[in-house]
């Protein structure tokens, strides 16, 4: 089948040196960028992370630091990419969670402002997770009928969830209850601007370290002494937990610009 695309929906898995945001980097990138007519490019490479890759992670994915010593880092290829999914919705598989806040940490360390307001964020993780609970290799063998070879090579991973999604929306469409009755938020649909709205993600702070309240019309803080307090509250009864964040806490750079405009924003509206 052909996804139902108004624009083109760039498919993104990342292999890392770990599981941490704020901390951890890429050593490989694949994107899969299926455009409305069902043309296929796909963009992947290997990176120097700059940092260490820890024995634990690479017996997940293979890569070792021998294998990337002499390449470039993801700072030299970061404009590359960002210039190829700038057009696009984006898709993955626990994208929502892992792959696109990593993702957008990497851009600003490289000095890019990626905006993900707009973008329709698909994640078949979550369609998975909530008809039929389990991992991708379960996802491709329930839904596709094949083994998954090679799971964690990022090209290989990333075209197991293409196909799975393609897979999903064919055996949901138009289904809006799942396996144990409960209803779905939406029913599925081969419209991607649906697909999204499975899958709460956080626009203001991809790291979920501040969210917006009910309203959205106040940043609370997610983390914490100062947790569910609104961030005016908390910059009124402690100033110095601004500086603490910014300079001392050890932060995603995407919560401190979270932040940082919020700070502008309540001393712009003193003055």
């Amino acid at each position: 089948m052909r996804l139902n695309l108004t624009r083109p929906l760039a498919f993104i898995d990342l292999e890392t040196t770990g599981v941490d945001t704020a901390k951890d980097r890429i050593v490989q990138i694949a994107v899969l960028k299926v455009s409305p007519d069902g043309r296929e490019e796909i963009k992947t490479q290997k990176v120097n992370p700059t940092i260490p890759i820890p024995p634990s992670a690479s017996k997940v994915h293979g890569i070792y630091d021998h294998d990337v010593r002499f390449l470039p880092t993801f700072a030299q290829v970061a404009i590359d990419y960002a210039t190829f999914i700038n057009d696009s919705d984006l898709g993955g598989y626990n994208s929502n969670k892992f792959d696109i806040p990593l993702l957008i940490e990497e851009f600003l360390r490289a000095g890019i402002d990626f905006q993900l307001q707009g973008r329709n964020l698909i994640d078949a993780q979550v369609i998975f997770h909530k008809m039929e609970p389990r991992n991708l290799r379960a996802a491709y063998k329930f839904y596709c009928g094949k083994d998954l070879v090679n799971a964690h090579d990022a090209a290989v991973d990333i075209r197991a969830t293409y196909e799975v999604l393609k897979a999903q929306i064919q055996h949901y469409e138009n289904t809006g209850h799942t396996s144990d009755g409960s209803a779905v938020s939406v029913p599925i649909k081969n419209d991607m601007s649906v697909l999204s709205q499975l899958a709460k993600f956080n626009f203001l702070d991809p790291a979920g370290k501040v969210i917006y309240d009910e309203q959205k019309k106040a940043i609370i803080l997610n983390f914490g002494k100062y947790k569910d307090k609104t961030l005016l509250e908390v910059l009124s009864q402690d100033p110095g937990y601004y500086d603490w964040m910014m300079t001392k806490g050890d932060f995603p750079l995407s919560t401190k610009r979270a932040i940082k405009k919020e700070w502008d924003a309540i001393h712009q509206s003193q003055q």
